[in-house]
Order: C-alpha cells, then sequence, then structure tokens
C-alpha cells in the first residue's frame, strides 16, 4: 500500500493542476476525524442515510427478496453503523446472510466487525481490505446465493461522471441477473446546506483534508510546512459538484524524501482533493443507462435529503 500511496502521491504533484485522492485521507487520525465528521450538526449525510435505513431497511428487504442465501458486499463499509439497520432487517426475516465490508482502512475495518457482531451476534462476516477496484474480484459467486453489492455513503460522488460510469460498468460486469446493486446517493438541495456540510465552523473538515498533507510528512518524509495551507470547499448547484482544495498562502517548496523530488507551489496554487457529487433522479437514471444497468427501487428520508436506490444489470 505505501508503494502505490507514493506513487499516486508523485502522480498528483506532477500534474497541472495537481491532485491527491481523498481515499488517502483514512489513516488512523483521518479515521477518526471523518467519525467526528459524521456527528457534526451540519454534515447531514450520514444522519439522513441513517434515518432512511431506519425507516425503509424492511422495505428494501422485501424488494431484495432474497429466497436464497446473500452475499452482502459492502464497498467503502466504515463503521459499519448505516449497515447493521439492513442487517438487522435481514436477521428478523429469517434471511441467512454474509456480510463482506470492504474497506482501504484496516482500522475501520475492525472497528465495523466489532460494531456489526454487538448487536447481530451471529452474523458471518469476512472483512476485505483492499480499494474498490480490487475488492470486485473477490466476489464469489453459487447457484444457491444472491449477491448485494453495496455502495453507501454517496461514496460514488467522490467519482466524476466519466469515472462513475467506468466503475459502474466493471460493477455490472461482476453482477448476475438475480444479483443487486444498492446505492446511498446524496441528493441536489440547497447550496448553502450542501456547503456547510464541508466547511464546518469547528473545522474539523478542515483538518480532514489537511491531514494528508501530514500524512505525507510522517510516511514519505515529506516536509509540507500545513500552515501554509488552507482548506477551501466550493459548491456548484448547476453541475451538483462540490469540490475540496488546500490553497498555498505562499510561493514555497516541498520536498518529498521519499520520491526524492521537490515540488514548487506559486502563491494561492491549489491541491484538489474532493470531489462530493450530489445528484437528482434524471442523474442517476442516466449513470445507470450508460453504465448498462437499470434503476429498479428509489427510497427516500422523511426529509428528502438522501436517496437509496435498488439496482440491477440489463438482462
Amino acid at each position: 500500500m505505501k508503494n502505490r500511496f507514493a506513487e499516486d502521491i508523485a502522480e498528483g504533484l506532477a500534474v497541472f493542476p495537481k491532485k491527491l485522492s481523498s481515499k488517502y485521507f483514512y489513516d488512523g487520525k483521518g479515521d477518526k476525524l471523518f467519525q467526528k465528521i459524521m456527528a457534526m450538526p451540519s454534515y447531514y449525510v450520514t444522519r439522513a442515510e441513517f434515518e432512511l435505513l431506519e425507516q425503509r431497511s424492511a422495505e428494501i428487504v422485501k424488494a431484495l427478496g432474497p429466497s436464497n442465501h446473500l452475499n452482502i458486499y459492502e464497498l467503502g463499509a466504515g463503521d459499519g453503523t448505516k449497515t447493521i439497520l439492513l442487517l438487522k432487517a435481514l436477521e428478523k426475516a429469517e434471511k441467512s446472510f454474509t456480510y463482506w465490508p470492504v474497506d482501504i482502512s484496516e482500522n475501520i475495518l475492525e472497528t465495523c466487525r466489532l460494531n456489526v457482531l454487538e448487536v447481530v451476534p451471529s452474523a458471518e462476516i469476512k472483512p476485505i481490505n483492499v480499494t474498490y477496484e480490487e475488492a470486485l474480484n473477490y466476489i464469489e459467486y453459487d447457484e444457491f446465493s444472491t449477491n448485494l453489492i453495496m455502495f453507501l455513503g454517496s461514496n460514488l460522488g467522490n467519482l466524476n461522471h466519466p469515472q462513475a460510469i467506468e466503475f459502474l460498468k466493471k460493477i455490472n460486469t461482476r453482477m448476475r441477473p438475480q444479483d443487486w446493486l444498492m446505492m446511498g446517493l446524496d441528493k441536489m438541495k440547497s447550496p448553502a446546506q450542501i456547503l456547510a456540510a464541508y466547511n464546518d465552523a469547528e473545522g474539523i473538515t478542515r483538518d480532514f483534508n489537511l491531514n494528508l498533507l501530514h500524512r505525507i510528512n510522517r510516511e514519505l518524509n515529506a516536509n509540507f510546512d500545513v500552515s501554509k495551507f488552507i482548506h477551501w470547499p466550493v459548491y456548484n448547484p448547476e453541475s451538483g459538484t462540490c469540490n475540496s482544495y488546500l490553497v498555498s498562502t505562499e510561493e514555497q517548496e516541498v520536498t518529498i524524501g521519499a520520491l526524492n523530488k521537490t515540488y514548487k507551489f506559486t502563491d494561492s496554487e491549489s491541491i484538489h482533493t474532493e470531489v462530493s457529487q450530489k445528484y437528482n433522479l434524471p442523474t442517476i437514471e442516466w449513470l445507470c443507462e450508460m453504465s448498462g444497468l437499470e434503476l429498479k427501487s428509489v427510497y427516500t428520508d422523511k426529509q428528502e435529503l438522501f436517496y437509496e436506490c435498488l439496482i440491477k444489470n440489463l438482462e
């Protein structure tokens, strides 16, 4: 993982404009900061999806209708808090299942495993510590089971539309006619409400982004002066895209020892760190169509802040 980390950092800082992948936010400190983000009053995303699953999981289980064993592969499982609601509904409906949580963070996978077992002690759990794309190669098939690929938390929103279509096409190749894809997607809404979720007054999201520079310093022997960068999120209501940047506050040079390279930053030069795409139903239907998939059912919470989508491939 460390070699890939170094390669991706080298590649991202060598291009113009500079960019770093948000998947590297999640080291030990990053995991803890993200848990704090999810608990913030302004960060509605987790709360809205939790309430949706709390209210609608029984309906979703009925719609899935597995008559045989269900293999659940969750891409980016996190701490499993939301997924537990669906697992409880499956248990109540007396449906057998195996849960395969996937996450790039080994720490958070162990937290997820313990959280699930605390609430659903009988659950069979098989954690997978790889990236989303690598996880698709771990999917197992047999004639006596149905596979459910879960992609909650609006994680698809970390990809722009062309990237999302490419990834959904890969998921499609791993699905049989009886299998399902379940995606949680953040709904387009008031620009002020969206921007507040990524620019909290407490500065937790700022620290979450800046922690990536601390991680590069620590793991790649770099000398980023983190105090000379600011966090800058922007939201475009036309495209539904929220982008986050780290912006250099002065002209400076940064050396990364592990790469044996020095990178120059001009005053106000940015590093793109994250995209958080928001969706409406026509966009979701278009993404499915472009990926050879079909949107079957859509669920939302009472405040209509979030979508949970059940999707199949086109037979």
